[in-house]
Order: C-alpha cells, then structure tokens, then sequence
C-alpha cells in the first residue's frame, strides 16, 4: 500500500491558508464590485478592500502603503520592475548588473534589454551561490542604472547580505532590485533595513493565491521612477493599467498579514525540521548538502544524491513532492542554471534534489520521506554494485 502523499515542494507554490481564503470568498459573490467604481457602494467596498490589503502588503516590509504596486505576480513585478528603470533611466546610460543563478525572470529579461542595445554584465558566484561584493563593486560604472540581486534563491535558499549590496550599489548612484519571492514569509524582510529600492512580492508563494503580486517601489532616498509596460485607464498610478483582481489582492494582504504574525514560529519550527531531514539523509555515504557555508532559507535544503540521476529516485517516489529545481524550468531536462553556475558538474546536477518544507510539514512527514529516500537510495546504488 503506497503512504500518503507527502508535499515537499513549498518553494514552487503553496496551498492558500484557510484564513485568506475565508477573506477571498465574499468578493468572488456579494462583493464583487470594480474598485475604479467611484459612484456606488459596490465599487466603494471594494476599493476599501484594496487599500486594507495595500497596506498588509505594506506593512510586512515595512513600506508606506504608497509604495505598492499590485501585479500578477512576481515574474510580471520583475519585469515592470526592470524595463520600467531602463526605459525612466535611458539618458544616465544603458548598463545593467545580474547575478548567474537568478531567477529566469530576470535573466531573460536581462536578455530582453541586450537584444534592445542595452549592456549586461552577468556576474558568477562562488561555490555556495554566494556573490563576490568586491567584484561587484568593481562591476558597477557611471552608466550602471540597475543592478538585480536576488535576496534568497528558489533552488538553494542562500541568502545574499542585502544591506551589504545595497551599500555598495548605492555609492555608485545605481539603484538596486532585489527578487524576494522566496525570502518574503520565511525570513523577515524590511526595504529600510535591507535599503532595497525595488522588490517582488507573489501571493502564491506565501499561502495566497496564484495570479496575484507586488511591486515594492521606493518613494524617497532615493525616489524611484519607472515608465508603465501596461496602458490603458491609468491604474496602480498608471505603471500598471487594467481592472484590479480584487479578490487576489485581498488574499495577497490576508496572506501579508498571517506571514506577518506567523514568521518567527514558522521560520523556527520549519528550520528544526530541515535540519531533521538533512541530518537523516547525510548519514548515507554520497548524500550531501550544498551551498551550506553561508545563511540559507530555512525552509529550502538542495541535496545531491550521487551516482544516480534525481528524475530516477523521484519517479520512484511519485508520493513525494520534490523537485530537481525551479518549478519554471522543471520540464526541461538539461541542469540547472543554478547548479551550474556554481562550479557543479552537469552529472552532479542532475543528481540534485530540491527539497522545500512549508507551513504544513510535520514531523511525522519528514521522518516518512526521510525514511523513503534512505531506503530507495541505498536500493538503487546497491543494484549498481
């Protein structure tokens, strides 16, 4: 009889939390007005309902309200986000700075800006995913507009020292754009602490629901402009027009608002439960734990299981939720960017495991796929001796 099924992939997407659900409801039914509707009560609840989450949203990373922008998630908030500066900038100049292991939604939309005359310097990082702030320092020139450094990774969990960076950029006049998708709603992240100028908030990542984001866009010190990739009717202060999907920005607030009140006893228990699973899993000979030198999510453990492909052992282990890397490129089968840029050979990669705890996870759960993977592993290299 095969165990219940045992979800271990929180960094791609997670269930919607009861309580932001039970918040969603009413504007799916009786609350279903337009919040641009000025003249009635039913447009007026709606747009409450807006300012409220705008101020969840605001309030987890200590922003003004004033600051949000709401999208449709993180990958369209990355794009407003940097093609909005290069088009608001073009006349201090045409140079941009990204890290190697970012997500593809700034990647590819660092490409986007090569293939329009723009100039990008992808920078390395070292063997745990860390970046080398002297070389970024170095990097930035008098034409730097902006420069993208993920706070957390989607398939490693290392996590860059954001203060460290935005220092840095700033002393050159650069602005600096952080993909925080993964860090918000597990590790406390603050714009005034972290001196982040613009960053990506997804609903779904946090117990909210899918189709729903933000845009962090900081109004002073310095006052960041962007030029809108959306037009028509002038919403979200024009950079993003279209009707609001109420009902996801009030489960994106909602969900805000529980990560807010959640996060300090989410992040301790989930991380005791990673260190659990790792603990477990590198008792067997050729299991080992990457890019663990530096801060890591508490969540997230990236695991390789040499001498055999990580496709095998998840296809014989359909009851576990896994992954082999962002769950955006999971369908390709060559090795992950991240990996890769890490100094792991391609083998080395496709040896490499995934494995992201959430909310939910318990610690019956984690000794059930601890067990699994031990004994799957250990019968798979057995038969190859």
């Amino acid at each position: 009889m095969q165990p219940d099924p045992i979800y271990l992939d929180y960094n791609a997407t997670t269930p919607v939390d009861d309580r932001v659900l039970e918040k969603m409801i009413p504007f799916f039914g009786k609350k279903f007005g337009n919040a641009s509707s000025h003249t009635h009560a039913w447009g007026w609840t709606a747009a409450q309902a807006v300012k409220s989450a705008r101020e969840d949203t605001a309030e987890l990373i200590g922003s003004e309200p004033g600051e949000i922008i709401f999208t449709s998630g993180a990958t369209e908030s990355l794009n407003l986000g940097i093609l909005g500066v290069a088009q608001a900038y073009h006349t201090k100049g045409k140079h941009f700075i990204t890290v190697s292991t970012e997500h593809k939604a700034v990647l590819d939309t660092h490409e986007a800006l090569e293939k329009s005359g723009h100039e990008v310097t992808v920078l390395p990082v070292d063997e745990n995913g860390l970046l080398d702030l002297n070389m970024l320092a170095n990097a930035i020139r008098k034409d730097t507009v902006l420069v993208s450094v993920m706070m957390a990774n989607n398939e490693t969990g290392v996590i860059h020292p954001m203060r460290e960076i935005s220092d840095i950029v700033h002393s050159k006049d650069s602005l600096l754009l952080s993909d925080t998708t993964q860090a918000i709603g597990k590790i406390p992240v603050n714009v005034h602490e972290t001196g982040i100028d613009l960053l990506s908030i997804s609903a779904h990542k946090i117990y909210g629901p899918k189709g729903a984001g933000a845009l962090y866009v900081r109004r002073k010190s310095p006052r960041v402009t962007l030029l809108p990739r959306v037009f028509g009717g002038g919403h979200e202060k024009g950079l993003r027009s279209g009707t609001l999907n109420v009902p996801g920005i009030v489960g994106l607030g909602e969900a805000c608002r529980v990560a807010l009140e959640d996060l300090p006893e989410d992040a301790n228990r989930i991380a005791v439960l990673r260190d659990l699973l790792e603990k477990k899993l590198t008792g067997l000979s050729g299991v080992h734990v990457n890019a663990t030198a530096g801060d890591r999510l508490p969540n997230t453990s990236y695991m390789t299981f040499d001498h055999l492909r990580a496709q095998e052992l998840i296809r014989k282990l359909p009851y576990l939720g896994l992954a082999t890397g962002s769950a955006c490129t999971s369908a390709k089968p060559e090795p992950s960017h991240v990996a890769v840029s890490m100094g792991m050979r391609p083998d080395q990669a496709l040896s490499s495991v995934r494995i992201s705890l959430g909310r939910p996870t318990t610690e019956a759960e984690i000794n059930t796929a601890a067990q699994a993977l031990f004994d799957i592993y250990s019968e798979i290299l057995t038969k190859q001796i």
